[in-house]
Order: structure tokens, then C-alpha cells, then sequence
């Protein structure tokens, strides 16, 4: 693992939400208000990163007029979309934070589920904390495909998370900052990923409610083919995957 951040600012706050938006333009503003009441309101220092991944629609707008009203919301934009995995990777490295949490900007995933799984990593006996879905909020064919996918991930990469498509996660920043989510794709395999360099993970019920405002992004054709595949290419990493650390010399100057 990496060490801490030290160019963090003092200020730095304890809890950074990463959440990428793409045509989001009816959610953003209850998503803001939300992670207030039951994030912020409830005492931890928070900073919200929202980024805007190339929206055709006024989601970005919105976000600069929430920004002006919130001081806890900072807004990232990117020109054009280049995927989940890309708009999270980039509101990773601009984090803060101590630890990282990532949600959805549809408010399928519920920003209440924060502070008890932060309370865990607190705990110190956690390195992440991933969502576990209980009452999924999908079709049948969506529920099927997960399945699928899960089954898939299992058998290809030994991946015994339960619900590794969950974006509600909280895991330390030093972690989160490693993830090669610059590679589409690879936001489907954080949790794997983090076991392999070392990571303790447990995981934590989280809700999950149906959307109501806007479009679904992902379908079964737009994640079958290009899943199986990343889980062949997360293999390859597993398989090549060699720990960087190495423990300095500590010397002792003589009298």
C-alpha cells in the first residue's frame, strides 16, 4: 500500500464522496441535499466531488449553481464522456480526504448507508467497506445478468465479494488512490483489486432504491461481452501483480 497523502491540505476533510454524473441533470440537486442531511448534518467533515463526465444535458449547469449555495461541493468537469471508470478515477485523485466513498448519481444508493460503514473503517479493523445490495431495486434481466456476472467473476477470478457492482463502498484514500481506474471498465473490479493489495474488506447491507428521474446507463448487451472480457484482463493484472513496498534502512549513527 501507498503511504497517506501529505500534500493534503490541514484542513483536509475526513470523508471525500466521489460521485460521477453523466445526464444527471434531475438528480444532482436532491443527491447535494440529501448527502447534507445525512452525511454532513450528522457531523463529519465532508467534501462532495461530483464529476460532471461530459453531460449533454444541464447536469453541469445545475452543479454550478449547487456549488454556490453548498461550500462541501466541489465540481469537476470533463469536455466529453469517457466512461464510470474514467470520471471516478479523476474525482479520486483530486480527493482529499482520509477516507473516500462512492456512490451513484441516480439515488439508487442511499448517502444514510455513510456513516455507519465510515464508523467501521474507524474502527480500524477494515481497510474497505463494500455495499452489499439486499433488496435490489432491478428487473429481472438486470438482477439475471448480475448474477451472471458475479457467477463469471467468481469462477474467472476467484471473487468472492458478493455484490462487487455496488458502488456504495468507504474505503481509506491510500487505497482508492491506487486503482487503475484511468483503464475502462475497471470501476466493476474495485474490490478485488483492493484485496489484492492487501486490503481488508468486509461487507455491509446498504439500501438500494428505484430510480426515478432520468436514464439507466448500463443494460445487459453494454455489459456482457466488455464484462467477461474485463474479467479476463483483471486476471492478467492478478496474475502479474507484484507488491511495490519495500522497507527503508533505518541506521543508527554512532556517538
Amino acid at each position: 500500500m501507498t503511504s497517506p497523502d501529505h500534500n493534503a491540505p490541514e484542513n483536509a476533510p475526513e470523508l471525500s464522496i466521489v460521485v460521477p454524473a453523466f445526464n444527471e441533470e434531475e438528480n444532482v440537486a436532491p443527491l447535494v441535499e440529501e448527502i447534507k442531511a445525512k452525511v454532513v448534518d450528522a457531523g463529519i467533515v465532508v467534501e462532495l466531488v461530483v464529476v460532471d463526465d461530459g453531460s449533454k444535458d444541464s447536469t453541469y449547469a445545475r452543479l454550478t449553481e449547487l456549488a454556490k449555495k453548498h461550500a462541501f461541493l466541489r465540481v469537476l468537469r470533463r469536455e466529453r464522456s469517457m466512461g464510470q471508470s474514467a470520471a471516478m478515477f479523476a474525482g479520486i485523485q483530486f480527493a482529499h480526504g482520509r477516507y473516500v466513498a462512492t456512490l451513484d448519481a441516480d439515488l439508487q444508493n442511499d448517502p444514510s448507508d455513510l456513516p455507519p460503514m465510515l464508523a467501521i473503517l474507524r474502527q480500524g479493523n477494515a481497510d474497505m467497506v463494500q455495499g452489499l445490495r439486499a433488496k435490489r431495486q432491478d428487473t429481472i434481466v438486470r438482477k439475471a445478468s448480475s448474477w451472471v456476472g458475479r457467477t463469471t467473476r467468481k469462477l474467472i477470478l476467484g471473487d468472492d465479494i458478493r455484490d462487487t457492482g455496488c458502488t456504495t463502498r468507504v474505503l481509506r484514500s491510500e487505497i482508492a488512490k491506487q486503482f487503475p481506474l484511468q483503464f475502462k471498465g475497471m470501476h466493476r473490479f474495485m474490490p478485488v483489486y483492493a484485496r489484492m493489495v492487501g486490503a481488508r474488506i468486509v461487507e455491509q447491507p446498504v439500501n438500494h432504491r428505484p430510480r426515478v428521474a432520468g436514464v439507466a446507463k448500463y443494460g445487459v448487451w453494454n455489459r456482457g461481452l466488455s464484462g467477461l472480457i474485463d474479467c479476463f484482463a483483471m486476471r492478467w493484472m492478478l496474475k502479474r501483480y507484484r507488491n511495490p513496498v519495500a522497507v527503508p534502512l533505518v541506521v543508527e549513527q554512532k556517538a
